[in-house]
């Protein structure tokens, strides 16, 4: 991340997100003795990541006086980065540093005794780095489990490394030898301590973060393998395709395929046949152009999103600056959704573009509004304090009212005014033609099993890291390899919608519009199908969170799971169509129509 703040557009972003930009503090670079400070964030079970509560719900040491990292942050996300008493200079060791000393009452004993149970962890941050430890440990009687004994750390030992004057790396050690047994309910004088170690390394600053990347990343390069297998497969299905629409061009000399020659004449007659129909606009027309719209805010929202990624704005674990870019560029996209459904409704002879505007405008975000508030009302109910605030739900509100709503509005008024005429090389004839009824697996249920199959074979591995990052203790920075992976997808989705839509043509079916929307974003439901299976087997049936069970967990994981799989739908969707509609287009452009 050096030298980013010398590329204009980045300082821009960075400083309309809030986040500093020329500094000594962005940059990560400290003089001997300077003091770094570590800020708390939250404390819960390790197996649960979804349960945590604020550090100082907990009776641990705290500074003469508590302060936020950034409100900012707080109110997006509800991270709340703490001040703690552990006060760590650059490159200066400590011997037992005194944090404070507390006496215990019995309440506090019995909630030290009970996380300890749980097995709680607490999550500090030094330099933008994590920073997780054990409260206590249990000595487990396995005989009788009365008769466990529960000990709290007294002190922590804190390993940091360097590289000339930024930090490389840091570690948090739970000192055995120093503990308080917490077993009974009475009160206990405790001195907690911290010590610091200092020490040097040869490793890169821009390399510190891959000790926190998923090790998942490995087979990788098998998956993209087989990924260039199935484009290979299906570019040469295509290309045979192609070549047997257009083979009465050609003159073939060999008697072998004179038999080929009649089949494919009979079958380009076929496609043919349906030319005044294949572009009759679809039904639901505001509907379809609303999904289109849809699609393509979160196409670009993604795109913008690796973009940055891959140049470096986001820090990995300073999720403010990642989530205000998100909440910005949604809105700021807001008038690409708006231009493409008022124009797209437009070209399609629509008369009611404002309802069009309005049904775009919510057919995504309302889902996702209603899931975050529907959650935050489970978990406020169910004691959590690790929720979605309930003044961001109202930011984001407010946010998408004044920001995104008239810009999507100005989007559409746009797309209204300047839409031309849909550019279709055949005239649609006045009465349609009834479409063939189709044998079971040529209709759009099986076709739409297919087509999703391939494209979530590409990106199976980088949704199963994206799960583990979100849902457990992992830190995804990939974002080089997962911008390949989303080009690959939308090569692959393109190539199965054309390839299945030239099927659909080949028999008469003219009804392609939906179809071609279903099949692109039919991807969006293995993505789902694979949460439910991620859910079950590493929650439910493996046994490694049994606190996932419990009911507002899992209702927080498949809400989410839906907003996912719902926006894959849409923009894999409108994928699916335009190169289907690319497709289409090229292809009836050599027919003589009257």
């Amino acid at each position: 991340m050096v030298g980013l703040s010398k590329v204009p557009f980045v300082t821009l972003l960075l400083i309309l997100l809030g986040t500093q930009v020329n500094s000594d503090a962005y940059d990560h670079r400290y003089s001997i003795g300077d003091v770094v400070p570590i800020y708390a964030n939250k404390v819960g079970p390790y197996s649960n990541r979804g349960e945590r509560y604020n550090y100082y719900d907990f009776p641990f040491c705290s500074p003469d006086s508590v302060h936020e990292k950034d409100n900012i942050g707080k109110m997006l996300t509800g991270e709340s980065l703490v001040s703690t008493p552990f006060m760590i200079g650059f490159r200066v060791n400590k011997e037992y540093e005194l944090s404070c000393k507390k006496r215990l009452n019995k309440s506090e004993v019995s909630l030290f005794r009970s996380m300890i149970k749980k097995g709680y962890q607490m999550q500090l941050y030094y330099d933008d780095l994590p920073i997780r430890g054990l409260i206590g440990r249990v000595e487990r009687n396995y005989t009788d489990e009365n008769k466990n004994k529960y000990f709290l750390y007294k002190h922590f030992k804190f390993g940091i490394s360097y590289n000339k004057d930024r930090v490389f790396g840091v570690g948090l050690k739970e000192d055995p030898s120093s503990m308080v047994d917490v077993t009974n309910d009475m009160e206990t004088d405790v001195d907690f301590t911290y010590s610091v170690y200092w020490g040097e390394t040869k490793g890169k600053f821009e390399e510190r973060l891959n000790d926190y990347s998923p090790s998942s990343i490995l087979p990788l390069h098998i998956n993209a393998h087989a990924c260039s297998l199935d484009c290979n497969f299906m570019l040469r299905n295509l290309h045979c395709d192609h070549l047997s629409s257009h083979r009465h061009l050609h003159t073939i000399s060999s008697q072998r395929y004179f038999q080929a020659e009649v089949t494919n004449t009979q079958e380009q007659k076929e496609w043919k046949n349906i030319h005044g129909d294949v572009f009759r606009f679809p039904e639901h027309k505001s509907l379809f152009s609303a999904a289109l719209g849809s699609g393509i805010q979160l196409l670009a929202l993604v795109v913008i999103i690796l973009i940055l990624g891959v140049m470096g704005v986001f820090q990995p674990f300073v999720q403010v600056v990642f989530l205000k870019a998100l909440v910005i560029i949604y809105a700021v996209t807001s008038v690409v959704s708006g231009y493409t459904s008022a124009s797209f409704y437009n070209q399609l002879k629509g008369t009611t573009w404002i309802k069009n505007v309005l049904l775009t405008g919510g057919l995504y975000f309302v889902p996702v509004f209603l899931t975050f508030s529907v959650n935050t009302i489970f978990s406020v109910y169910n004691g959590q304090t690790d929720t979605f605030p309930l003044n961001s739900i109202i930011t984001l509100f407010i946010v998408w009212i004044f920001l995104a709503i008239p810009l999507h509005i100005l989007g559409g008024i746009m797309g209204k005014n300047r839409a031309s005429d849909f550019q279709a090389p055949c005239r649609t004839a006045k009465s349609p033609k009834k479409a063939l009824k189709l044998v079971w697996y040529k209709g759009i249920i099986p076709q739409m099993v297919l087509a999703g199959f391939l494209p979530f074979s590409v990106i199976k591995i980088q949704i199963y890291d994206n799960l583990s990052t979100a849902w457990g203790h992992g830190i995804y920075t990939f974002y080089n390899s997962m911008a390949i992976m989303f080009v690959l997808l939308l090569i692959m989705t393109s190539l199965v919608s054309v390839m299945l839509t030239s099927f659909q043509l080949a028999v008469e079916d003219h009804e392609w519009w939906w179809r071609s929307f279903f099949n692109g974003g039919s991807t969006g439901l293995y993505v789902y199908g694979y949460g439910i299976y991620y859910y079950f087997y590493y929650y439910f049936l493996s046994g490694m969170n049994r606190d996932m069970n419990s009911f507002v967990p899992s209702f927080c994981f498949f809400g989410y799971m839906t907003c996912l799989g719902h926006g894959m739908f849409l923009a894999l969707g409108t994928v699916g169509f335009c190169a289907s509609l690319l497709f289409v287009r090229y292809m009836y452009t050599s027919v003589k129509c009257d």
